[in-house]
């Protein structure tokens, strides 16, 4: 490998324009093809081929002393952070040759020699010693700049003047000093106080790292100076504590009074530990700008807060109007093992620049404690930062020594005026240490003795920092203890505060006021349209500019669709579906529907997105059905189901009056968003408070396409519905959809509504809906049989139904009732109850599913009812046998094991088979 091949491809670019651009030597052998420097890209690597005695060969001495000074820059730009002195604790780090000056062979007279590199930023001409200590001062002190990788050169020249020109380092004056160690007091006093008051309990504690509040400071009162008015941070339970008092605003008494635990009746099977709390404040400026501080609540998983951080600053972007994306930005704050090790990661990173989820620019703050719980970055990583998975991005990375804080101060202005230029994303990975173990009742040295010797020696930074400017006589002892006595008689008068409060759970955010959670309304609202506007809605949603190429095989849909709207034809799934989406962006409501295909569908049903078919240029009915409608996004997501899925969860909760929702490729893949499930969507009304509309589209169905492509798992959801925090759906006709989907939008109740969608039903022939069933009414939670009397009733839900139905025309049998549990929950028993009341108490009701009988709904159905059926009915399941796999794989074994099913639903056996 070259070290130089990045500079002896510029000389060569160069020679081929002007041969005379380069020395004698130089020309000499590019002119006889004695070196070709290409780029060899097969196996990722860089290969170039050299003559014995090229100049590249051994040591720099047959450069020119301009070559040589090209060369020493741009190493530094490159490498110069292999040996800044970012970790606190002073781990050794090996000097790459080229790092060191007799690298280069210069002489004595020009090391003395005064040159003037025009692409160098330092402020005057300067020796060649003097340039080699500049590059020393600006790219290996306390920070370590990794920047090269940005292919944009008036990037990578911004930066460099920025760094360059001041060697990295701040001109910082006597109240800014002060202010950072204003802030380090906070954090270092918070952090004894709650040690010294509480214990034995877990903090999850700031020391070691405690320069993150000053670094924090700085970067919000550089937002406001940019017109940032509103920050939402992510950040897991590391320093949690000290943020949420000094950063977001938290009064310190609550917090104290949550470590007290005064009233445990308030939280009998609800709420959470208080370092995964989160709170909203208002920061106010030193020049008195307001800036709202949201630090959103996060579980111990701890990356998976970033895509929902970022999908709350995408929403309150949205409803602002921000479409510059510069009024409101995420802050993430990422601790080093999680972020190397945790795919989350690297799928919010690659969100960054989309189209459908640009935010304008992420900070992220790396806490860098140098340990995951007892695992050593060698165990934990295999590069050689935590941040290397950024370098995805076009975006710089600054690794700072934390025990810095005036080199954490330059980074922190510099990062964020690099965001506020480039809106793009950031990366400060500090550098510090932990002080205690993973948590304060933790024995570290069990696995980390030599470590933990060294971090117990140390004194803490803010007492460091302190003594650095005690030296330079700009802070004297007892403004410094002044400072601290303040902090400590304010936190005993919080103390005694929390004693005589009372407590109170978490109100709803401003926005909410208007929504609310709990127990499903027993009301129901209506959701159908009047005759003329669903015409009207159909035609817009068929009609195309002029001049548009309409795919050939698209337009007999808009024909029919047409028809539709004349009448003339009963609605089919994605018309219905359509419908739905027009007829709430019409009455006010913002739309965005995301998924890997949401525009055409998986199943090329939707097309909410037509395409040009001579030019490809795109259009949308949905975004042009009249002036006054609300917004409606169409997003095409990348190949994920974590960050994806979370980004949309993170909308909903900032746009209440909005309509969001997420489709899966096949539901199936859902599990991979199993975090987000558990711990946010199904569990954050419980936990902390918060309402979510969100709608998660899940294609579901067992039709021979085997283990990962049949089902969504529907008893997951049912698993983890109580209390009313989930809706599980599936509905069966267009209408059903219909005004489940207004249903969802129109009321005030707030629950994410998970819907299992059909797959081969969309293009059914019975699968339709004529367009009187959505001039009136509503949503059906169930859907009875027409029959009053039978010998047994059949229980369903989804795709089944129809080959029930089938099956029964098919064979006359009028003497079994087939009912479809389309909402199963919230499952309102007494309506099901009423529904069966006409047939006797001898009559037995079977549930009928695809699934196996370990899977489906059976269980959760089995668990509330038991053998009989509200006392009455016998109550039995037909299914696939129990199985580890949802499917087979065999799309023959699929059919058998379907008429099975069908058979023993109806108590037909084999022999009944061979008879028809």
């Amino acid at each position: 490998m070259l070290e130089n091949l990045p500079y002896l491809e510029s000389l060569y670019e160069n020679f081929r324009r002007d041969e005379n651009s380069v020395s004698a030597e130089w020309r000499e052998i590019f002119s006889e093809k004695k070196i070709s420097p290409v780029r060899e890209n097969g196996n990722g690597s860089e290969k170039i081929t050299l003559p014995p005695q090229s100049p590249t060969r051994g040591n720099a001495r047959y450069f020119s002393l301009d070559e040589k000074l090209h060369m020493l820059v741009r190493n530094y730009r490159v490498r110069g952070h292999k040996i800044a002195a970012i970790d606190p604790l002073g781990a050794e780090r090996p000097c790459p040759p080229e790092l060191k000056l007799d690298y280069y062979n210069f002489s004595e007279n020009e090391l003395e020699q005064v040159v003037n590199l025009p692409t160098l930023n330092f402020n005057a001409p300067l020796t060649v010693r003097e340039i080699f200590a500049g590059l020393q001062n600006t790219y290996a002190r306390s920070i370590g700049a990794q920047f090269m990788h940005i292919d944009d050169l008036s990037v990578r020249r911004w930066l460099q003047k920025r760094m360059e020109s001041t060697q990295n380092r701040l001109t910082i004056s006597r109240e800014q000093q002060l202010r950072i160690l204003t802030r380090l007091t906070d954090a270092t006093i918070f952090e004894e106080f709650l040690r010294k008051k509480f214990l034995g309990a877990k903090t999850f504690s700031l020391e070691g790292c405690e320069t993150l509040l000053p670094l924090l400071d700085l970067a919000i009162e550089q937002a406001g100076s940019h017109g940032v008015r509103d920050i939402v941070f992510g950040m897991a339970h590391r320093g949690r504590l000290n943020v949420l008092a000094h950063i977001a605003g938290k009064n310190p008494a609550k917090i104290f009074r949550e470590f007290a635990d005064l009233e445990p009746q308030l939280w009998e099977g609800r709420g959470d530990v208080k370092y995964h709390l989160g709170h909203s404040g208002d920061w106010t400026t030193a020049t008195g700008k307001k800036i709202r501080i949201s630090l959103c609540f996060n579980p111990s998983h701890l990356e998976f807060i970033n895509p929902i951080a970022l999908g709350r600053t995408r929403a309150r972007q949205d409803r602002s109007n921000d479409r510059e994306r510069r009024e409101v930005m995420s802050l993430l704050i990422h601790g080093d093992a999680s972020f190397a090790g945790e795919g989350v990661v690297q799928e919010t990173l690659n969100l960054s620049k989309l189209t459908g989820y640009f935010t304008g620019g992420t900070l992220h703050v790396i806490l860098n404690n140098q340990i995951g719980f007892t695992t050593s970055p060698d165990e934990g990583r295999s590069t050689n930062y935590a941040t290397d998975v950024a370098r995805m991005l076009q975006s710089p990375i600054f690794h700072v020594n934390g025990e810095d804080p005036e080199a954490v101060a330059q980074v922190a202005l510099l990062a964020m005026d690099f965001r506020s230029e480039f809106k793009s994303d950031v990366f400060i990975d500090m550098y510090g240490y932990r002080r205690w173990g993973h948590n304060e009742t933790d024995e570290p040295s069990f696995t980390q003795p030599v470590m933990y010797r060294e971090i117990e020696k140390r004194k803490g930074v803010r007492e460091s920092y302190f003594e650095q400017l005690e030296k330079l006589h700009g802070v004297g002892k007892e403004e410094a203890e002044k400072i601290a006595g303040e902090r400590r008689d304010k936190l005993e008068r919080e103390l005694a505060a929390s004693k005589t409060e009372n407590g109170e759970k978490p109100g709803p955010l401003r926005i909410w006021e208007n929504y609310f959670g709990g127990p499903e309304p027993t009301e129901e609202i209506e959701t159908g349209l009047a005759p003329e506007k669903i015409s009207e809605l159909l035609r817009k949603l068929s009609d195309v500019p002029q001049g548009f190429h309409l795919h050939p095989k698209l337009q007999k849909v808009m024909q029919t669709r047409l028809q539709m709207a004349e009448g003339k034809h009963p609605l089919d799934w994605a018309s219905a579906e359509l419908l739905a989406y027009a007829s709430l962006a019409e009455e006010n409501f913002r739309i965005r529907l995301t998924g890997q295909d949401a525009a055409r569908g998986t199943f090329s049903h939707r097309h909410a997105i037509f395409y040009d078919y001579e030019k490809g240029n795109p259009f949308s009915p949905l975004q042009n059905l009249s002036k006054e409608q609300a917004p409606v996004e169409i997003v095409n997501s990348p190949l994920c189901e974590t960050a994806a899925p979370g980004f949309e969860y993170g909308y909903s909760l900032d746009w209440p009056n909005g309509f969001i929702l997420w489709e899966a490729q096949f539901g199936d893949l859902v599990n991979v968003a199993q975090v987000i499930l558990d711990q946010f969507i199904v569990s954050a009304e419980d936990k902390w408070n918060r309402l979510s509309g969100l709608v998660m589209l899940l294609p579901h169905g067992f039709e021979g396409m085997g283990p990962e492509h049949s089902s969504a798992r529907l008893e997951r959801f049912l698993a983890l519905a109580a209390e009313n925090n989930i809706q599980v759906v599936q509905p069966t006709t267009p209408a059903q959809l219909f005004h489940l989907l207004r249903r969802q939008a129109l009321r005030k109740w707030r629950k994410p509504l998970v819907v299992f969608t059909p797959k081969s039903l969309l293009r059914h022939p019975k699968v339709i809906s004529p367009m009187e069933e959505f001039t009136r009414g509503n949503f059906q939670r169930i859907l009875p049989s027409h029959l009053k009397s039978a010998k047994r009733v059949l229980l369903c839900s989804g795709k089944i139904y129809y080959e029930l139905l089938a099956y029964r025309e098919l064979q006359k049998r009028d003497d079994v009732a087939i009912f479809r549990l389309e909402q199963l929950y919230p499952l309102r028993d007494a309506e099901l109850e009423k529904l069966l009341s006409p047939f006797s108490n001898e009559t037995p009701v079977l549930w009928v599913q695809e699934e196996p009988r370990n899977m489906g709904a059976w269980r959760f159905l089995h668990e509330k009812f038991g053998k009989h059926l509200f006392g009455r009915w016998p109550f039995a399941v037909v299914s696939r046998p129990e199985s580890a796999s949802p499917a087979t794989g065999s799309s023959g074994a699929h059919k058998l094991e379907q008429e099975k099913i069908i058979r023993r639903a109806f108590g037909d056996s084999e022999s009944a088979k061979a008879k028809n």
